[in-house]
């Protein structure tokens, strides 16, 4: 079984309730028809009542009516959930003339939804920039206790990898957070751990990267990967973490004992922790196109629920399998 059957055969089990804010877009239609007829998850679907089930009907997605679909505009408990937000953010001044505007926008009240327990998850972004998916996110559902950055994690599955156990590593951050400082990287490092462990089933050994390792080259930059690493151990000490480590040292168990002897992490991490998103980002797409690796992503993490952001050229099988995701890290979350 591929990884991501295996996720979404875990999915099915769990019966997460997952929010899709933009319920009239076509390849969320779609996905959430074939989440539905394959019980990946329960679907609560945002928009216009009639404009859905007219969309769907002229798609031919028979499953639709099985979702919970809500308006935002006419939704019956708007008034309670702008209560709801103003008292959230009326330290930053909101005032309920906003929060009622603010309420009918379908990305705040999904998160609303969330923090109110009715979804466990949300997955949107096939037609919002990522910002817009963030900013009610940050505001709402906000971030885990002890983790004040969120960052983007993609899975990258391999079809026979000398390098990647099982054929899967855990690359971070590739998404989110262009230069992270030292207890960022650190939480980032800590944030995908948790990730590898709750959605691929791994047991993380996190390699905090450099172009230098243990000490082999000086520079600012070296140094806060060490400190990062410093600060991600006493974070989680439970978590089987090292740094600073060239990839090199991280992936091949020769090189790893040669320049990092002694290190549990050198020559088999899983988890690969990039010093910024410039490096994580560019190395991540150039394994998916030299090693054509498939890359699964990003799965945002650090806030205090999942919510994933697509990208807008997303197909509807990658909505599919991101609100599997989505699913697995509710679950693992509450863990």
């Amino acid at each position: 079984m591929s990884l991501l059957e295996s996720i979404k055969a875990s999915a099915k089990k769990l019966h997460k309730t997952i929010v899709l804010p933009e319920g009239l877009e076509e390849r969320t239609l779609q996905a959430a028809n074939e989440i539905i007829k394959e019980g990946y998850a329960k679907i609560i679907l945002m928009g216009n009542l009639e404009k859905i089930q007219d969309k769907a009907k002229k798609l031919g997605l028979d499953a639709i009516g099985e979702a919970t679909i809500i308006d935002p505009v006419t939704y019956d408990k708007k008034e309670y959930y702008a209560e709801m937000l103003a008292d959230i953010r009326k330290k930053k001044g909101m005032t309920m003339k906003e929060a009622r505007r603010l309420v009918t926008d379908p990305l705040y009240l999904a998160t609303l939804l969330i923090k109110d327990g009715q979804a466990d998850g949300e997955v949107a972004g096939a037609e919002n920039a990522t910002g817009n998916v963030l900013r009610p996110a940050f505001q709402v559902v906000k971030t885990l206790p002890g983790i004040s950055v969120v960052s983007g994690a993609f899975l990258m599955i391999f079809n026979n990898c000398e390098y990647a156990k099982d054929d899967i590593l855990v690359f971070a951050d590739c998404a989110v957070h262009p230069d992270p400082d030292a207890r960022q990287l650190a939480e980032i490092a800590v944030s995908t751990a948790n990730t590898a462990k709750n959605i691929a089933g791994l047991e993380p050994h996190v390699a905090l990267l450099s172009f230098s390792t243990k000490g082999s080259a000086q520079h600012e930059m070296v140094d806060k990967v060490v400190e990062a690493t410093k600060i991600a151990q006493q974070m989680a000490p439970g978590i089987d973490i090292d740094g600073e480590l060239q990839a090199d040292a991280a992936l091949v168990e020769k090189i790893g004992a040669k320049k990092a002897p002694g290190s549990s992490v050198a020559g088999k991490a899983n988890v690969l922790v990039f010093p910024s998103l410039e490096t994580g980002n560019i190395a991540y797409k150039l394994v998916q196109r030299l090693a054509g690796a498939q890359a699964v992503g990003p799965v945002l993490q650090g806030m205090a629920a999942p919510i994933n952001d697509l990208s807008r050229g997303c197909s509807a099988d990658d909505i599919v399998n991101l609100v599997a995701i989505t699913a697995n890290q509710a679950e693992g979350m509450k863990k």
